[in-house]
């Protein structure tokens, strides 16, 4: 059974610069809660960083006055609807709402929109792509749990459909420091900006 061992948040100077200018702005952008079911945060260290920074910070993203859309995986898939997933991971959660639901000091709120996630990628048969088009943003901050698996992988997506994506240093986590170290330094380098919740929020005029 997966056990992440606490380890420090990164800061602003731990991250590597890239090449896309790109500045979150408030009339463009969407906030994207990815995955912050009680299945996947119950493998992190409670009490303890990054929990504890991971939790508070998109709790600040979230009150920052942006869309909030959430991913959240359903439970119980079935063998079809896994695919491969299941030959890594096995049959994954239940459908225990302890297990499905979102942490609740991160509920979703009435306005919000909750999508059925299928793959690591939030966009994979989520309409993700359609919503964040028809209701005119082309920007995704994207926030939640894993680092180097889905919230990286939905940002090189988000890049691929041409959606400017910023991945919040210090509100994911990952497996290990070095997991978290690694998916930081991929997307700055060829999807996405790499920011801390206070720089996001600063650009955002919050």
């Amino acid at each position: 059974m997966l056990t992440i061992q606490p380890y420090a948040m990164p800061t602003a100077a731990d991250l590597v610069p890239g090449p896309a200018p790109w500045r979150p702005d408030p009339r463009r952008a969407a906030l994207l809660i990815h995955d912050m079911q009680g299945y996947f945060v119950g493998f992190l260290p409670s009490g303890a960083s990054p929990t504890t920074e991971l939790l508070a910070n998109i709790a600040a993203l979230r009150a920052a006055g942006l869309p909030v859309i959430y991913s959240a995986q359903p439970g119980r898939m079935s063998r079809a609807d896994r695919g491969l997933l299941h030959d890594v991971w096995g049959p994954g959660m239940t459908d225990d709402p302890a297990n499905r639901d979102v942490v609740a000091a991160l509920a979703p709120g009435p306005d919000d929109l909750v999508l059925t996630k299928w793959r690591y990628s939030a966009f994979h048969r989520t309409g993700l792509a359609e919503h964040l088009a028809a209701t005119g943003r082309d920007q995704l901050i994207v926030c939640g749990v894993f680092a180097h698996l889905g919230c990286l992988l939905t940002a090189c997506d988000a890049y691929a459909h041409d959606v400017e994506a910023f991945l919040v240093a210090d509100a994911v986590a990952a497996f290990s420091a070095a997991d978290h170290r690694l998916a930081l330094d991929y997307a700055a380098r060829a999807c996405a900006v790499t920011l801390t919740t206070a720089q996001v929020l600063v650009q955002l005029g919050r």
